[in-house]
């Protein structure tokens, strides 16, 4: 099992038990538990973060070039990096000769794509002018923090990198907070679904 694995996978939870292979190994599918648990948490709030910027985008862009797809960019302020991702979000949307529409775009923009939209270099031309209305009263460096946060964590749980090590916990309550920022009542319904504290407390 463990060449199947890899000792090189099997390391660091080898290393945390005193390479006992035995409780490394179930150290190891803790490790898958609690990544599950959190990373079914963090997809929650992705999707209510790309509804809650998409919504704020359409006003605006509805509002200033009277065209409510904001991402055809009429008014050329995307940068190079997320102009590609458009055009390849736009490419899967409409594959097998679907029809184009706004929301399956949306759904092929992955988490990364929206982390930076909240960037420093959108301060002035997407921030300022709506996207701050997605996140009641907080900055710009906050949600951007927080989104960037859980970006992270959602890739070394895609890559099945260890999460035993990392504070799970914390990143369960940064979840949380920025769905608060956007809809209390849905954060509410993400923490009754949330399985974090209760893997937490059956780690091995």
């Amino acid at each position: 099992m463990e060449r199947a694995l890899s000792p090189e996978r099997l390391g660091p939870y080898r290393r945390t038990c005193d390479d006992d292979l035995a409780a490394a190994v179930a150290l190891y599918q803790w490790n898958a538990e609690i990544s599950a648990a959190l990373g079914t948490t963090i997809g929650h709030v992705e999707v209510l973060l790309r509804n809650a910027m998409h919504d704020q985008l359409s006003l605006w862009s509805a509002r200033r070039h009277r065209e409510p797809r904001w991402y055809l960019d009429s008014g050329a302020v995307f940068f190079p990096q997320e102009l590609a991702d458009i055009d390849a979000a736009r490419r899967r949307a409409t594959r097998n000769g679907r029809a184009e529409t706004a929301g399956r775009v949306i759904a092929e923009l992955n988490l990364g794509f929206w982390k930076f939209l909240l960037a420093r270099r959108y301060d002035r031309g997407l921030w300022h002018p709506c996207l701050h209305r997605a996140f009641s009263r907080q900055r710009r460096a906050i949600v951007f923090d927080a989104v960037h946060r859980l970006h992270e964590a959602r890739n070394r749980m895609a890559h099945h990198e260890p999460m035993f090590n990392r504070p799970t916990a914390d990143l369960r309550e940064t979840a949380l907070r920025a769905a608060g920022w956007m809809c209390p009542t849905t954060r509410d319904w993400i923490a009754g679904q949330c399985r974090v504290p209760d893997v937490l407390a059956a780690r091995p």
